[in-house]
């Protein structure tokens, strides 16, 4: 290769991995020192000072090595006689440490010297991308990302292409019910970054809560500009979502119908999104009591108490509608206390009105076993 096509293959590099031309340049010398040295039978830990200069325009190489100026020479790597000395520069004197150009082409170095290069050369590189995939998805820790299904292997998760790495969605980072095919484009949680080894390895996930965040953070206007904000989400993922929202300008802006959108569109493509698993949108509320209320929609509470103390609610629903608030193996009420944070006990309105009949006859019991109750009047004596 000439000088020429040299720049131009460190450009091409610089361009298709993302690292500077002035970083390639310097890991170039470093990798011809540690070749050099193979060359000429050191070790790449030995004291030898070598020097390399290169023409970031031309590709021209230089190359020095340090030795000092001795009279008798013992390692000629390492010294150089005055006699020689002088011939460079007839003001050199024995002790000086001077600068001995290197007259050995980088083409001239045999095979186990050149694949020393090369490896120098690959390990710098990689660890160069390393670092750009550490920095680019710190940054994108938490956001979600479009990604390429490329495999799916059973017992270790799916393998998916996120540009320039590969990302690893973890069996429990899936959802019960998805089918995973490669080729296929899907949106992706960034858990972060993990170490196996010495390669880096981006976690992501279909199932965590957050992924249905950051889709309405896309879809919806009003929720990036700060006008509606998401209070809270609870999610079983693959079956059923629920979210709360709150508007800042209530007057003007729904909260619940901007998350819905025109037509039901934007919530439409959210769910599309998630393979049609079921969305509830809650409007937040600072009152507890309501709150609660409000997120066991679909059902109609009638009235409800609370405990501040145990942070729980006791809520009365009509009878006809009792199942519906507890869900389907309990996930309605189950997905509302995680919501609300608060623990939700439902009765239906008739086994509330048995158990207010029950608690007033247990009373006047007590009261009769004290022989407070006259038997022919009914009165407290």
């Amino acid at each position: 290769m000439d000088n020429k096509a040299f720049i131009e293959a460190l450009n091409d590099i610089a361009k298709e991995k993302g690292i500077s031309k002035d970083s390639l340049i310097e890991w170039f010398k470093a990798a011809l020192i540690s070749a050099y040295k193979k060359n000429i039978g050191q070790s790449n830990n030995s004291e030898s000072q070598i020097l390399v200069d290169i023409d970031d325009k031309t590709g021209d190489i230089k190359m020095w090595a340090t030795k000092k100026v001795v009279e008798v020479v013992e390692d000629p790597f390492k010294e150089i006689s005055l006699e020689e000395a002088k011939k460079i520069n007839a003001l050199y004197s024995v002790d000086e440490l001077i600068q001995v150009k290197i007259n050995v082409k980088p083409e001239e170095f045999g095979r186990v010297a050149a694949q020393t290069a090369k490896q120098v050369m690959t390990q710098k590189i990689r660890e160069a991308e390393h670092g750009n995939i550490i920095e680019e998805y710190n940054e994108k820790e938490h956001e979600i990302v479009t990604a390429i299904v490329q495999r799916v292997e059973p017992g270790k998760g799916v393998y998916v292409e996120l540009g320039n790495t590969v990302g690893i969605m973890s069996e429990n980072e899936m959802v019960n019910g998805e089918v995973y095919k490669s080729g296929d484009r899907l949106k992706v949680y960034v858990l972060g970054i993990r170490r196996n080894g010495k390669d880096p390895e981006v976690m992501v996930s279909r199932k965590h809560p957050n992924l249905i965040k950051r889709l309405f953070e896309l879809e919806v206007d009003e929720i990036r500009s700060g006008v509606v904000q998401i209070k809270s989400i609870a999610r079983e993922a693959g079956s059923r979502t629920k979210i709360a929202v709150y508007s800042t300008n209530p007057n003007e802006v729904n909260a619940i119908g901007s998350c819905v959108g025109p037509g039901g569109q934007r919530v439409e493509r959210i769910v599309s999104e998630i393979n049609d698993e079921k969305i509830d949108i809650i409007e937040w509320d600072p009152d507890p009591l309501v709150y609660v209320s409000k997120a066991l929609s679909p059902a109609r509470v009638i009235f409800a108490y609370i405990n501040e103390a145990e942070k729980s609610t006791k809520v009365i629903v009509p009878d006809n509608q009792l199942s519906l608030a507890i869900g389907k193996d309990g996930q309605n009420v189950r997905l509302a206390a995680i919501l609300t944070g608060w623990k939700i006990d439902i009765k239906s309105e008739s086994q509330h009105e048995e158990d207010a009949r029950r608690a007033e006859e247990s009373e006047e019991n007590e009261f009769e076993s004290l022989g407070l109750i006259d038997e022919e009047s009914d009165e407290i004596q």
